[in-house]
């Protein structure tokens, strides 16, 4: 990172503690970050699981961004990766390659989260399980003694695992959250607005899988969708066309918060990096770089479903202007207070998306008397460079993949007779508490299929 802070080289997550007041500095905040840590302990059976590495590598991956002392993971054995999150050959090579440590040596202070057979050390000072059965996934106290089935039904539930454990290690490291690390948090993709430990009757094995989506906007959250697509099991990626829709190129700042981001993509459009990701795994895209808004128009040929993953209200605003048969918007919250928040709303509904969109500015609250800014004008910052740091939001990559795996999830349950909402809000730290708006009219997915891999 230069000297000189500025928005493009943001640790988008430690601006939470400059916007708060709690680091006089970005300095402060980074180091406060640097003593964030997490030990992964993992058992022998993760060689045969799928879903087990995806659990482990999905964590792997937000941790390095977010827990920048480190994410070590002890007892990953020598054995082939069996995702297809990461094009390595073994585990632990996934592991390195998405920025973990492999690690004999377990240590009883730092937070501890354990998957499948791992085993936490005696005198655990706080740690969690991440367990998941079907379309449900979420953690547990390891006091709790909490394990489901964990098994390999539905990729998109120990994602849901490796997302709420690091909203709780978050707020266990970051003091905010008086219940973390003493809590049960976890999601159902089946029924978002249930108790996701308790099975639903008409909950189904996952049998097909959309064929043709465009996806709008490859930030946090398009990339989040990237992540989360590549982990179904489709029997051939080859017969899965994305467009990827993106005008913007990366920063520095985007590698804390996107999932497919390294420092070395810097400078790259957002679009290129995600369709080469996308490609190594298989997958066929086709590239748009211009910004998405009303004179964007889908051809007939082109994918009629939509991901979109902007936090644009104007692109918001014209997603019904394009001609997709269905769009799915995933939006995150921002600020300090309101970074964690989640709505998924479906088009078409009760209400357009210009209806929901075109008057929505709201004067963000000003964080510039916050002490860490206060350092930087003290320091030459002037005050558009002060205005335009300070207007960034917050951001962590967990919150976004927990936002894709229900947007993903409105097209699986269509696919399978399940529940269709129109809207779906809630909080990653308060997902006992959803709010779900059912889908008034709702016709059978006819947008382009393919079976799953049994």
């Amino acid at each position: 990172m230069t000297n000189t802070l500025s928005a493009d080289n943001l640790h988008r997550t430690a601006k939470y503690f400059m916007d708060r007041g709690t680091a006089a500095s970005h300095q402060e905040a980074m180091a406060m970050l640097g003593r964030f840590g997490l030990h992964v302990h993992v058992g022998a059976d993760i060689a045969a699981s799928a879903a087990k590495q995806v659990a482990l590598l999905s964590l792997v991956n937000l941790g390095h961004r977010t827990l920048l002392g480190g994410v070590r993971v002890v007892g990953a054995p020598e054995c082939t990766n069996l995702t297809t999150l990461s094009t390595a050959p073994t585990l632990r090579d996934a592991i390195a390659t998405l920025g973990g440590m492999c690690s004999d040596a377990a240590n009883a202070v730092a937070p501890i989260a354990v998957i499948g057979d791992g085993e936490a050390p005696p005198n655990t000072v706080v740690g969690w399980r991440l367990t998941w059965n079907g379309w449900r996934g979420g953690v547990a106290p390891l006091r709790d003694q909490l394990r489901l089935a964990d098994d390999e039904h539905m990729a998109l539930a120990p994602m849901v695992a490796a997302a709420c454990l690091m909203t709780e290690v978050f707020s266990y490291h970051a003091g905010d959250h008086p219940m973390a690390g003493r809590r049960v948090a976890g999601l159902s993709l089946w029924r978002p607005d249930v108790d996701w430990r308790e099975p639903s009757a008409d909950e189904p094995a996952l049998g097909y899988l959309p064929s043709r989506l465009w996806l709008i906007g490859l930030g946090n959250l398009g990339q989040a969708f990237c992540w989360a697509l590549a982990a179904l099991p489709y029997r051939d990626h080859a017969e899965v066309e994305l467009v990827l829709q993106d005008f913007d190129t990366l920063a520095t700042s985007n590698a804390s918060t996107s999932m497919l981001t390294f420092h070395g993509d810097v400078g790259k459009k957002k679009a290129r990096i995600a369709a080469a990701w996308l490609e190594a795994h298989g997958f066929k895209t086709v590239i748009e770089e211009r910004r998405f808004g009303p004179a964007i128009k889908r051809e007939n040929a082109e994918p009629g479903v939509a991901l979109c993953g902007v936090d644009n209200a104007l692109a918001r605003a014209a997603l019904e202007d394009a001609d997709f048969d269905f769009v799915v918007e995933a939006g995150l919250g921002a600020g300090p207070d309101g970074f964690r928040g989640i709505s998924v709303h479906t088009f078409p509904g009760s209400r357009t998306a210009r209806s929901i969109w075109s008057n929505v500015a709201v004067a963000a609250a000003s964080v510039a008397h916050m002490p860490a800014y206060e350092e930087l004008v003290n320091a030459g910052m002037d005050e558009c460079g002060l205005a335009i740091l300070a207007s960034r939001t917050v951001g962590v990559p967990f919150v976004g993949l927990l936002a894709a795996t229900l947007a993903i999830s409105e097209l699986l349950r269509r696919l399978h007779g399940g529940a269709t909402f129109e809207l779906i809000s809630t909080s990653s730290n308060t997902l006992d508490d959803v709010t779900t708006i059912p889908a008034e009219v709702t016709t059978p997915y006819s947008f382009g299929h393919l079976a799953a891999r049994t």
